[in-house]
């Protein structure tokens, strides 16, 4: 199984975590880094994460973040291709940097995208044969499936 974590899925743990949907997704998300350390998956990085993760103005997030990177079975980069993908999901009202992560995951054919943010899951539940999820839904699924 592959996935694609964008990078406020990387950055939830070191969110405020007073917010029970803030620590659900945290620990969801921990649950699905064993899974990328085990093995159990394999996670796709990509330019925009390096973008993100560099651009962060925490020094300890960037580098915890960024060690992510070392693990990835694929690290894709922006090809014209997926610019034209992304254009696309601009269009159907996707941020920028959101339309180039999910293109990203497409491209590679990853068949999760994981994120906690609420506007890409409203707007995008599914593109082509990914599936678009929070952390929380994917970790119930993977759950059950065992």
């Amino acid at each position: 199984m592959r996935v694609y974590l964008d990078n406020c899925c990387y950055n939830r743990p070191f969110d405020d975590q007073s917010q029970l949907k803030v620590r659900l997704e945290t620990e969801a998300k921990l649950f699905v880094q064993q899974l990328m350390r085990t093995g159990v998956v394999e996670y796709v990085w990509s330019d925009m994460l390096d973008k993100e993760a560099l651009d962060n103005p925490f020094p300890m997030q960037r580098v915890k973040i960024m060690a992510w990177k070392s693990g990835a079975k694929i690290d894709v980069e922006i090809t014209p291709e997926i610019v034209i993908d992304a254009t696309a999901l601009v269009n159907a009202g996707l941020g920028n940097a959101d339309a180039i992560h999910l293109a990203c995951a497409s491209a590679v054919d990853c068949d999760w995208f994981l994120t906690t943010d609420i506007g890409i899951l409203k707007k995008v539940r599914q593109h082509g044969l990914t599936r678009v999820a929070n952390p929380v839904e994917f970790a119930v699924e993977v759950q059950n499936a065992n």
